[in-house]
Formats: C-alpha cells, structure tokens, sequence
C-alpha cells in the first residue's frame, strides 16, 4: 500500500510538474514566419525558345528561364531577398533585347519602367559567296565587324557607326573555301556566327 501511495504521489508531482511547464510555454507566441512578398512579372507575346534573365549590373546572371510556350507568360518572383543593389530583368527575342531596370532597398522592390530599354541585335545571313550583316541601331551605337578565316585569320575589320540602320555585304573569294567565323560586337555584347564555304 505505500508503494502505491508513493507511486501515487510521485504521478502527482510529475503531472503537476508538466500542466506547470505547459502553463508556462502556453505564454510563448511564435514569432509569424516573414510574409513572402511575390512580384509578378506578366509578358504578352513571348515566343518559345526567348529567354527572360535576372542580372546585376555587372552583367552577372542570377536567374535564366527559356520560354516553354508561346503566348501569355506570368510567374512570380520573389525578389525581395536580392541583397540592396541594382537589378535587370532582359528578355531576349530573336533580334531584339529589352531591359527593365529595378532595385533593391531594404527588402522592397522598385521597378523603374520608364527606364525600360531596347536594344537590336545584329544578325548575318551567308548567300552564295556572300555575308550580309544587318543591325537596327536607333542610338547611332557602333557595330564593330570582324570576319576570320579558318577559324582565327582575321581577314576583315571595320566599326560602323553613327547611322540608324547597318546593311551591309561582305564577298568572299570563290576559291577560299573554309570556314568562316563573323563576330559582332554593339552594345557591350558579342554575338558569333560560323559558315563554312
């Protein structure tokens, strides 16, 4: 019978002991997790196979997508935990380069779309025994052209400059066949193309 009683008692003080820390932990109200804060980005007309990106302003990639459909594209970002600094969402189309500029305070999102820019990427065209360079250069901003020849002689240079629309026609020799390489560069960007004759 003591046993009991002694077993009775200890039960007691150990319920005791445990509703007086339930009592005590029921005080504590967990801290809410931080508000995830989204941003949308909504693009009418994107085709498959454009890619959007989130850069730095050194150009450092901190996001790539390629566009699966084509049509509507939305998704949501959350942005707010980019450190403070300044940002670029680029979406790039077959010849054509928009930049929305945004940055990043304090956890807050500011998107600058009055700032928003477009650039025109040059593209080139091999007919025959001749290269076609095309560029639409709306600032005036220079094109820089160099053609190779088997793959590291540099055969041609010239920097266009100061007009709106680039066309221009490249003719190669008849008997030089090999492989050709045109490098762009306009915009602070390089762009590659390779033939072979």
């Amino acid at each position: 019978m003591k046993k009991v009683i002694n077993r009775s008692i200890i039960m007691v003080a150990m319920c005791t002991a445990l509703l007086s820390n339930a009592h005590e932990g029921s005080s504590f109200i967990p801290k809410k997790e931080k508000e995830i804060v989204k941003t949308i980005v909504t693009i009418n007309d994107v085709k498959e196979g454009q890619s959007l990106t989130i850069k730095d302003l050194n150009g450092l990639i901190l996001y790539k997508e390629l566009i699966k459909e084509s049509g509507l594209y939305s998704k949501a970002f959350d942005l707010t935990e980019l450190p403070n600094g300044d940002y670029m969402f680029e979406l790039e189309k077959d010849l054509e380069i928009k930049s929305i500029p945004f940055n990043v305070i304090s956890n807050k999102v500011t998107f600058f779309k009055d700032k928003e820019t477009s650039i025109y990427k040059p593209y080139v065209i091999m007919k025959g025994h001749y290269i076609y360079v095309n560029k639409l250069a709306l600032q005036g901003e220079p094109l820089d052209i160099k053609i190779y020849y088997d793959g590291n002689e540099l055969i041609y240079s010239e920097v266009i400059k100061d007009v709106k629309t680039i066309g221009k026609a490249y003719k190669l020799l008849k008997f030089a066949t090999s492989d050709y390489k045109v490098v762009l560069t306009s915009n602070n960007r390089t762009y590659y193309e390779n033939f072979t004759l």
